[in-house]
């Protein structure tokens, strides 16, 4: 994958997880109209269950399948590349069905006791059948990534958070929203509908693309052998993700406790969540985005090179996607702290969210250079140490999070302190570790003149916005995306440009 070729498919593929982006930001900007600052709060305080919950029944089957459908697809062993669909659809029943039973009956004490927040509990029911859907999808999207049919994935997750909106929409003036616990049920049944019809549009496309293959006489493998390669595969990727959620857990249910020790009443406090972390926090990382489009490709890249002993490559792509990443948060840095206010009031028609996000702005740089890290790790073969660096910053995220969040003088403001310690401390360890085996050719000269360049640029804009009426909020808006952009993209292509050698970092 020469250069040109990785920004091109990056820019493709950041075009749709935009557009899915876009539908989910618009979900939320929906939802919060609907259930205000403490409903956001209590919405999100289901998300953790809901992730853990998948990771236990599908941890890593996406991605098993994918690397097996692409070994089976390239040698055109269709016979067993379909047998192992076959065969993981019906292990993903199976232990789903067992694990999702429980769950559901478990759902009230999952509520009451480790929630600690009733009104969670009808939603918590809704999201078994739906976990299921997500279960046996991830099974088929693993197989159009594998065989590079991910247009078919990516339109039909285009459809299904589309659908989600209008489902939504259309069930809250169908029955009404006389109570947040009523309102967030809606919420998740929403999201159960998309899922099964994303499910069904899925399996719809996987029988006709199967009825299409030419099959050839190939020896067919057993089906132990077959969930043996699968389970080899997907259990350390589940090990891993399970670890992170549980962490993520813990994370997201201290929240509201250590607010309430601060001395905020608990409605205020799930009030404050809905504000800073379910809008704030969408706005101010809704680009990230580009960021995820970056890492997914990034992977394989640097894999490929490293495979066949291109080693400049693999060090030219490191030192180009630290550099951009860290441009690319500066750029959201600019605009959030530009014009917080109006984001705030265009995106989520509040008028209260401009401190927040001026606050979390800050982080960006950090937040999203330490992101691309762990792909790297990842692409250069480094999961041990992921898996350590990862848990080692979750325990002290929980740590950040207990002190910072219980001081009456922090509050919220605690996460996002939480957020920059943690980012800079697994920036720097994951760069340790990247540097030592591919010199990080990061020039100290670039690194300051780009990021001195970077908040020139922020005073300049605010300066100018300062001076323009409200009434031109959103002309002010596309002004200062555009000029930060452009500024981030002229920095990155001038660095590429520049051979002069500089002391490295």
């Amino acid at each position: 994958m020469n250069k040109d070729n990785f920004f091109r498919k990056s820019f493709l593929l950041t075009l749709s997880n935009l557009t899915t982006g876009i539908l989910g930001l618009i979900f939320m900007i929906t939802l919060s109209k609907e259930l205000g600052p403490e409903g956001v709060g209590i919405y999100r305080l289901v998300m953790p269950i809901f992730s853990l919950v998948i990771c236990l029944i599908c941890g890593g089957i996406l991605i098993a399948i994918s690397k097996l459908s692409a070994e089976y697809s390239g040698k055109k062993d269709y016979i067993n590349l379909h047998k192992t669909i076959s065969a993981t659809l019906k292990l993903n029943l199976l232990w789903g069905a067992f694990i999702l039973i429980i769950f559901y009956f478990f759902s009230g004490y999952i509520g009451t006791y480790i929630i600690k927040d009733i009104r969670t509990i009808n939603a918590l029911k809704i999201l078994s059948p739906a976990m299921f859907f997500i279960a046996i999808s991830n099974t088929l999207k693993g197989y159009f990534y594998g065989v590079s049919k991910i247009f078919i994935p990516a339109i039909i997750d285009v459809f299904e958070k589309a659908m989600r909106i209008v489902v939504f929409i259309f069930l809250i003036n169908l029955f009404g929203k006389d109570s947040i616990e009523k309102t967030v049920t809606i919420a998740y049944f929403s999201l159960l509908i998309g899922e099964f019809v994303s499910l069904l549009l899925l399996y719809i496309y996987y029988k006709l693309d199967k009825n299409k293959i030419d099959v050839k006489d190939m020896e067919p493998i057993s089906t132990k052998q077959i969930i043996f390669s699968v389970l080899v595969i997907a259990l350390p990727l589940c090990l891993n993700g399970l670890i992170g959620d549980v962490f993520s857990s813990i994370s997201t249910l201290i929240v509201p406790r250590r607010l309430v020790f601060s001395g905020m009443e608990y409605s205020e406090a799930m009030a404050t969540i809905g504000k800073f972390i379910g809008m704030a926090l969408n706005i101010v990382f809704f680009p990230f985005v580009i960021i995820g489009s970056i890492c997914t490709l990034l992977i394989p890249d640097l894999s490929a090179s490293i495979s066949k002993k291109n080693y400049h490559n693999a060090e030219r792509r490191i030192s180009q996607i630290i550099k951009i990443s860290y441009l690319l948060g500066f750029s959201i840095f600019i605009i959030a702290k530009t014009i917080p206010d109006e984001l705030g009031l265009i995106i989520f028609n509040r008028n209260d969210l401009g401190e927040y996000i001026s606050f979390l702005s800050i982080t960006a740089p950090i937040v999203s250079t330490s992101a691309v890290t762990y792909a790297i790790l990842n692409g250069i073969g480094k999961q041990k140490i992921i898996l350590r660096n990862s848990i080692l910053m979750s325990i002290f995220e929980i740590i950040f999070l207990y002190i910072l969040l219980g001081n009456p003088y922090l509050n919220i403001y605690g996460f996002g302190i939480s957020l920059m310690l943690t980012s800079t401390m697994s920036l720097i360890l994951n760069c340790y570790e990247i540097s030592k085996n591919f010199k990080i050719a990061i020039s100290l000269f670039t690194f300051l003149f780009d990021s001195l360049t970077c908040i020139l640029v922020f005073y300049i804009l605010k300066i100018v916005t300062m001076f323009m009426p409200n009434s031109l909020n959103l002309f002010k808006m596309i002004l200062v995306m555009l000029v930060s952009f452009t500024t981030i993209f002229a920095l990155f292509y001038i660095k590429k440009s520049n051979k002069s050698i500089q002391p490295q970092l």
